[in-house]
């Protein structure tokens, strides 16, 4: 294994083994989904193993595209918990997948399984990425590898969903994303992730505010508004598929990529001094609360999951556009902690569907005394996404809370108390309807008998509700493994 940890880059290629062994067995479904598992065991191991490694700092370069410019691996805390953290929620979602594609008899599972794999692999190429050059290649790749499960019904839904998520996501990083990697290469003479940044002495506060803007919009898996359009658009695929975006890959790739540019291309003395994120704030303070307004309106169990996702997603924004280091170390943290939270909501919507093919919150009443461990799950994980002790959300949402009181922004504090509100607005009336509330079918009501979801769909979502409880207690690994990248 020591061998192995020299080149770090094979947590690219292991997803892609699982490529293959999904392919040779496409007509063996048990061994297709075992080769899946096995493979995002063996990943997370092998991810593991980097905690307190001496591969911690150094670079392997796969090769250069010309002076200054290539395609390059690294390892630094932030990475590392992100891939850590998709490694580990890809166990779980492979498990999820298996009770939710059998239980309802979805068409091309072998397809499914093989681009979730593609997608992984492309998430652990942004995690470890070394410059921007890196980064963008794969964050491209993850929008290509995505796009199948998005439109994976082949339906008329499914294709326009998918249609608004390519041209969104292509479109932001290619006008945006990709201009302002040139202008960075332009301004810098370097793409390279530096702690501290690259721009210290080489950009003017308009000129920092621009390309601060550029790299906000050109990432569009970030969600800010008004390019959060093809979230609520991918609702369309499976629930495992909403999994994936939601709190494995894709948004968190988008947020994850906007704290590494804060981070190591900035710097987050520069966007402090030149005030580069004033703009950034405002518009993610809007989207905040706009998305959760919108939030509420929603009878759809999904999208209104998926306007809180474009919501929480502000809150890591916010951390890194507050330009302080125990903000953007908040918002390190809430990358964690929201995605075992909203990982659990997904998978109680999925767990509704497969159970009772409901989609809609006015159909649920009365279904927590059906399905009591979805509904308890439930009800765990958004007390987590609210932000209320004792479950984990309630610490990323500290040190944000302690990081805008840091820089005196009271304006954010308010947003932030306005947005806790209305979160308790459109996640808790969905248990309350569900364990309070008569059912709608008298007779169902009369002879009520406990029906769950398959139980690969109920083991996974009790127990990333179980994780949003005892990660509260076991808070301070974390913050010890993420603090050296934001805290002097």
């Amino acid at each position: 294994m020591q061998s192995l940890l020299q080149h770090f880059e094979l947590s690219v290629a292991i997803p892609l083994l699982a490529v293959l062994l999904i392919l040779l067995f496409r007509n063996q479904p048990s061994l297709r989904e075992a080769s899946s598992l096995s493979i995002a065991l063996v990943l997370f191991i092998f991810t593991t193993q980097f905690i307190g490694s001496e591969q911690l700092g150094v670079t392997h370069t796969l090769f250069s595209i010309t002076p200054g410019l290539s395609l390059a691996f690294h390892i630094e805390p932030l990475g590392l918990m992100f891939a850590l953290l998709a490694s580990g929620l890809w166990i779980v979602t492979t498990i999820y997948s298996i009770g939710y594609m059998r239980g309802n008899k979805e068409k091309n599972q072998t397809r499914f399984y093989l681009f979730f794999a593609l997608s992984i692999a492309a998430t652990m190429g942004i995690a470890f990425a070394a410059n921007l050059v890196t980064l963008f290649v794969f964050y491209e790749a993850l929008t290509l590898c995505t796009f199948p499960l998005v439109t994976h019904k082949q339906n008329a839904d499914a294709k326009t969903g998918g249609r608004i998520y390519l041209g969104i996501l292509l479109g932001t990083s290619i006008l945006f994303f990709l201009t302002a990697i040139v202008v960075t290469w332009l301004q810098a003479g370097s793409l390279d992730f530096i702690p501290g940044g690259i721009f210290d002495g080489k950009i003017g506060k308009t000129g920092a505010v621009i390309l601060f803007t550029l790299f906000m919009f050109g990432i569009g898996k970030a969600a800010l508004m008004p390019f959060h359009r093809w979230l609520p658009a991918a609702m369309v695929a499976p629930t495992p598929v909403s999994a994936l975006l939601h709190a494995v890959a894709v948004v968190k790739a988008g947020v994850f990529s906007v704290l590494k540019i804060s981070v190591y291309i900035f710097g987050i003395d520069v966007l402090a001094d030149q005030n580069a994120a004033q703009w950034i704030l405002w518009i993610a303070i809007a989207t905040m609360l706009v998305a959760s307004i919108i939030a509420l309106s929603k009878d759809n169990f999904k999208a209104r999951l998926a306007y809180s996702t474009v919501s929480q997603l502000s809150y890591i924004v916010i951390g890194a556009a507050l330009a302080n280091p125990i903000a953007a170390l908040g918002g390190a943290m809430h990358i964690v902690t929201h995605a075992f939270g909203k990982i659990t909501l997904f998978f109680c919507a999925g767990a509704v569907y497969t159970a009772t093919k409901r989609t809609q919150i006015s159909q649920l009443n009365g279904l927590g005394k059906q399905m009591p461990f979805t509904f308890s799950a439930y009800l765990i994980a958004a007390i987590s996404i609210i932000g209320l002790p004792p479950l984990v959300g309630s610490w990323s949402k500290w040190f944000l809370i302690d990081g805008s009181l840091n820089v005196d922004n009271y304006i954010v504090l308010l947003a932030f108390v306005l947005s806790t509100l209305l979160n308790c607005a459109y996640l808790l009336p969905i248990a309350l309807r569900a364990f309070f509330k008569a059912p709608d079918n008298e007779e169902a009501g009369q002879n009520i008998k406990i029906q769950e979801a398959p139980l690969a769909c109920v083991i996974p979502l009790c127990f990333t509700a179980l994780a949003t409880f005892l990660m509260f207690f076991y808070i301070q690994p974390i913050y010890d493994f993420l603090a050296p990248a934001f805290l002097p």
